[in-house]
Formats: C-alpha cells, structure tokens, sequence
C-alpha cells in the first residue's frame, strides 16, 4: 500500500523522481519505515542539463544547426499527421490499399498547409504564431440549417454561418478571413 503511494508520488514528480532513491521495509514492531536519499549523480547530471534541449543521433558530419533544423521539421511533419486526427477533428482511418495510403497522405499534407497559412496569417497579424487558438476561436462558429416547408409541399434549405461574436469578428478581420453568408447544401 505505501509503496504504491510512493510510486504515485513519484509518478507524478518525475523531474524529482530521479533525484532520490526510496526504499521501504518493515522495521520493529511490523511497522513500516520508509528510508531515502538523494542521489548525487542524478542531481549533478540534472543541474548540467537543465535549461538544455538535447537530441540523440547516428549522423556525425552535421553542424549542430543543421541538426536542430532537421529535428524541427521531423517535428512538423509530425505535427502535420496529427492536426487532421486533432485539430480538424477527422477521424483516422487504416489504409490497406496504395492508392488510399497516397490519399491519406495528401488529406494530411492539405491539413498542414491549412494549418502553416493559418500560422502565417495570425504571425502576420502580431497575433503570435500559434495557430491552434484560431481554430479554436473558428471553431466556434456555428453553421445554421435553416428548412421551410411551403404549402405546396416543397422544402427550401438554407445554411447559413452565425454572425461571429465581437472577439471572433475582431481575430477574422485582422487574420484577413471572410466568411461566407451562406453554404452549400450538398447531398451525400
């Protein structure tokens, strides 16, 4: 029981976990004692690299900007598989066959260039460079079906965008985004 508690502990301070080895025993009486100490390598190594971003490879004749630029990209491609699952809240879907692999491919690759020219217009508008709070602002924007039905039996649909509210109208005027009055309907 306090060996799991001590874990949770630990698990949830996993920085600190490492700065200390814990050990408990029985000691008299059937009593629990809990004995711990720090554990100076760890601390040394930890003071060393704090504040340090530190990547691992096989590729020796690089520069270590060089490097750094690669990882950064992997990171970003990355990134670029993940918004369509995420972000633009697609679901992921498991491909057997090439041809739906390459479309997959491409649905992730347009999701990545949404989300870079997104980047692009908020960094341009002084509003950082993050995307992710412009789609979250977009997002909620709500999309009106609006259905009459006329005497003569016919049915008329509109969809429409709501009007933005004063905080999203403010971000799609600086990001330079209009929306539309309305959509079209199209039948599945």
């Amino acid at each position: 029981m306090i060996e799991r508690r001590i874990g949770r502990l630990l698990g949830a301070n996993t920085r600190a976990a490492g700065l200390f080895k814990v050990a408990v025993k029985e000691g008299k009486d059937h009593k629990v004692e809990i004995a711990w100490e720090k554990v100076e390598a760890w601390r040394s190594w930890a003071e060393l690299s704090e504040g340090y971003y530190m990547l691992r490879t096989n590729i020796k004749d690089w520069k270590a900007q060089d490097l750094w630029e690669a990882y950064i990209q992997l990171t970003q491609a990355e990134t670029a598989f993940r918004i369509h699952k995420s972000d633009l809240k697609m679901r992921p879907i498991w491909h057997q066959k090439e041809d739906r692999v390459k479309a997959h491919i491409l649905v992730c690759f347009l999701a990545y260039v949404l989300w870079k020219t997104i980047g692009q217009k908020v960094k341009r508008a002084g509003l950082g460079d993050e995307p992710r709070k412009v789609f979250d602002e977009i997002a909620r924007l709500k999309v009106v079906d609006i259905v009459i039905h006329t005497k003569q039996g016919v049915e008329i649909r509109k969809r429409c965008i709501a009007q933005p509210d004063k905080a999203q109208l403010i971000l799609l005027q600086r990001i330079n985004l209009h929306l539309p009055q309305r959509l079209k309907i199209t039948k599945m």
